[in-house]
């Protein structure tokens, strides 16, 4: 017999599956389904700020979320917009004060008609301190949001805006119109009406959670550590 068979119950040296001790490493690898398999192309896309594929999914199969940070609770989205709302309103109110407040005013009549009181509301400076008041909600979300996609609610709460197909800041033209879109129903025409939408929509809508300003602007709204 050979003195090269090695002892009973060891595995020959060439052993693929033989353990080694550290630093005895096995030779480069020949392509040979027992060296292990070869090592997987490069992705065919941009991996985005948060590793992994693109905001969509990418190669990650039909899961939409792949890939992307967890989506905010709408809770706290409600509570963020607050806290904005408060910001710009309550000194748009003071400075309005002496040209007789930013509120809808009243011609002295319980006439209950609502044709009349929408008339009374938007009368006047009334309506002067209504556009007014869009200008700088839109002039608020649209710098903060393409600043770095927070506003100061968005900020403290610890989310931020993003743009759904990459993940990065929106740019001035999103932040833009995803601005307009919020505000623009909310402070001259439907307030009630719109933001119910919207709330609802960010409890419900799948699978991002997007309001009509997202929709409209192509973005999400997500946490931040």
């Amino acid at each position: 017999m050979s003195n090269d068979q090695p002892p009973p119950g060891q595995p020959p040296e060439d052993d693929p599956f033989r353990k080694r001790p550290p630093g005895d490493q096995p030779p480069p690898s020949s392509g040979s389904p027992y060296d292990g398999a070869p090592p997987p192309p490069p992705p065919p896309y941009d991996a985005g700020p948060y590793g992994g594929g693109p905001y969509g999914g990418g190669p990650y199969g039909a899961d939409p979320l792949a890939g992307m940070p967890p989506l905010a609770e709408p809770g706290k989205r409600i509570l963020a917009r607050l806290i904005d709302f408060l910001i710009i309103s309550i000194p748009l109110y003071l400075i309005s004060l002496p040209w007789g407040g930013a509120v809808g005013g009243s011609s002295g009549n319980n006439d209950d008609d609502v044709g009349d009181l929408f008339a009374q509301t938007y009368s006047g400076h009334q309506l002067v301190w209504s556009l007014i008041g869009l200008v700088v909600y839109v002039a608020y979300d649209t710098y903060f949001t393409h600043k770095d996609g927070r506003t100061l609610g968005k900020r403290l709460l610890k989310m931020r805006v993003a743009m759904l197909n990459d993940g990065r800041v929106p740019d001035t033209g999103a932040a833009f119109m995803r601005a307009v879109v919020l505000w623009l129903p909310a402070l001259l025409c439907c307030p009630c009406l719109w933001w119910l939408i919207n709330i609802v929509l960010m409890f419900t809508d799948k699978p991002y959670r997007q309001g009509l300003q997202d929709k409209a602007a192509k973005t999400v709204v997500v946490t931040v550590n």
